[in-house]
């Protein structure tokens, strides 16, 4: 939409706004269906203006869920305003630095920074409830062994397949891998809280040493395990594996209850499902949409999932094929920006 357009629906929205100080930049976010913008109000003050599509029924729910959340106590920007009929979200400037921004900052900063969002999701995965389906939010579909088998293929399919162009027999075999099904039933089974579904280091703002959820849409039932995995491997920003264990130890500690071997193993299932579901999307995002900046990010993905497989139990035959994988199949070369 044209700055002007957007200045006009802002005014109409925020009468004591002045015009002549109004100004509208975009930002660069992400891979989905929304543009974001920085509106400068005059005096220093800002606020964010989101244009969401209707690509995904998720993106009319971000405004329910996110005063949900606030009200439970997570970290999360207020909204200010939402035109549904335009598709349109005013709201809570946070900055402009998340985590990955300082992934180049001493280990000492980032790790508190990280413990900071962990203690969030920690929140997320503990308060957050929802008595019944008439006093929250609508969700988006629960982790069920559909969804899990989802994120298997859609790896196949879009990594292994388009990306590495590996022999469609060849994927069929481990496609209908008896192991990679029951770790879908195994972990369906399994008593669920709410999470964030993509909590990785651009989805953490961090103002005054605060950590902040953002793009949090994707929320549903499943398992806490999940979120750690997505922040802790996340391809975005390279950890060390003591950093990694560092920080999957200091969540363990703060539930006193959990069965450190039991969350552990179910840690590394979680790992692989979102690591597979992350290299999917690299491949759909980059060879079919052309966004070949995401394309940079498939080797380190692919590392940490040659890792996490390494450790489950019958998945020998899927990584002997994962470590006999070409290397930078395809260009990784980021488009001009605009």
């Amino acid at each position: 939409m044209l700055s002007e357009t957007l200045i006009d629906f802002t005014i109409s929205r925020f009468p004591r706004c002045d015009r002549g100080a109004l100004k509208i930049h975009p930002l660069q976010k992400g891979g989905s269906d929304r543009n974001y913008y920085r509106v400068e109000t005059g005096g220093g003050e800002t606020m964010i203006l989101v244009k969401y599509g209707d690509q995904r029924e998720e993106n009319r729910h971000y405004v329910s869920i996110a005063q949900f959340l606030g009200s439970q106590g997570i970290q999360v920007p207020r909204i200010y305003f939402h035109d549904e009929e335009k598709g349109l979200i005013w709201m809570e400037d946070l900055g402009e630095v998340d985590l990955w921004e300082l992934r180049g900052d001493s280990w000492t900063r980032l790790a508190e920074l990280y413990r900071r969002a962990l203690d969030q999701a920690y929140l997320l995965h503990t308060r957050a409830r929802q008595s019944s389906d008439m006093d929250g939010p609508r969700l988006e579909r629960e982790f069920n062994a559909e969804l899990y088998l989802w994120e298997q293929n859609y790896f196949f399919d879009n990594c292994l397949e388009r990306y590495y162009k590996i022999d469609p027999a060849l994927i069929a075999l481990h496609r209908r891998s008896e192991p990679l099904e029951k770790i879908a039933i195994d972990l369906a089974v399994l008593p669920r809280v709410l999470v964030h579904r993509d909590f990785q280091s651009q989805n953490i703002m961090i103002r005054n040493g605060e950590a902040f959820l953002i793009d949090f849409q994707g929320l549903r039932p499943g398992l806490a395990q999940y979120d750690l995995a997505s922040l802790i491997y996340d391809p975005y920003v390279a950890l060390t594996p003591d950093q990694r264990e560092e920080l999957l130890a200091y969540y363990i500690r703060k539930d006193g209850n959990a069965d450190e071997t039991g969350f552990r193993r179910i840690f590394d299932l979680c790992a692989m499902q979102r690591l597979m579901q992350a290299l999917g999307a690299y491949g759909f995002l980059g060879l079919v949409k052309e966004r070949l900046q995401f394309l940079n990010y498939v080797e380190p993905a692919m590392a940490s999932l040659r890792e996490v497989v390494s450790r489950i139990s019958g998945l020998q035959n899927l990584a002997v094929l994962l470590d006999n994988l070409p290397l930078n199949h395809a260009p990784c070369h980021p488009p001009p920006q605009s």
